[in-house]
């Protein structure tokens, strides 16, 4: 019949979408927000069915799909034996609401969205979410293996230099324009939350700095022949949150 792809004759237009509605077909036009970013759909309100934008499936959504309201635990202590209940998340949210829209499907305008629900939902919720990435992190430990293009290498000042964290900005007209955080010790916490841990080199901030700012890409090797010895007989991290611009 073609619906999924927009083009049948047998679409009805009218001025109130019917909500709350099993095994229902809908089909809508929509301008492709601006930017390069990410983008997706936020299926908020649905049941359960599948999504095409312009021909192609999006997928299958079930946003009614959710985990169990009990179970969770925040702070969790991931140490000792391991079963499946152990540090659960996100207790009562939907299983799954975002789902990934191709850039490279859209046209500026005339986009169209057809939606088959097969439980009843209200579309008038449906919205567009655009990813804006303006912070990378990453956090590489002096016992990582070296990068594999330094397996073979003979070349010792290269070896001492130690496992490789690097740094790039996600967008081509983007460049690292400053560090939130760095730290070479025993630093804690995650992306967009590191914290110092009892060790941390002094000079670690300069160094990166002077490595990364102004590129768009940087790498350093974490080692302490880099960043000199913190703490003695300790496993050191580098752990760095940047920002792009």
């Amino acid at each position: 019949m073609g619906l999924s792809s927009g083009g049948s004759t047998l679409w009805k237009s009218q001025t109130e979408l019917p909500t709350n509605q099993p095994l229902i077909w809908y089909k809508a036009s929509f301008d492709a927000p601006a930017g390069d970013t990410p983008l997706s759909m936020d299926f908020t309100g649905m049941g359960k069915g599948e999504a095409w934008v312009n021909g192609q499936s999006i997928g299958r959504f079930w946003p009614t799909y959710t985990a169990p309201n009990s179970g969770c635990t925040d702070p969790c202590n991931y140490r000792g034996g391991y079963n499946a209940n152990k540090c659960l998340k996100n207790c009562g949210k939907p299983s799954q609401l975002l789902y990934h829209v191709p850039r490279s499907w859209l046209k500026s305008s005339g986009n169209v969205l057809v939606l088959f629900e097969e439980m009843g939902g209200d579309p008038t919720k449906l919205s567009f979410a655009t990813r804006e990435i303006q912070s990378v992190c990453s956090r590489i430990s002096e016992a990582h293996p070296l990068p594999i293009d330094m397996w073979a290498s003979e070349d010792d000042a290269r070896n001492k230099s130690g496992p490789t964290l690097s740094l790039e900005c996600p967008h081509p007209n983007q460049v690292i324009s400053s560090i939130k955080f760095a730290s070479f010790g025993t630093p804690q916490g995650t992306c967009g939350s590191f914290i110092h841990g009892r060790c941390s080199s002094s000079n670690a901030l300069s160094i990166v700095k002077k490595a990364c700012i102004g590129s768009k890409s940087c790498s350093l090797g974490v080692s302490i022949n880099v960043f000199g010895e913190p703490c003695k007989g300790v496993a050191k991290s580098l752990a760095v949150e940047a920002s792009c611009t």
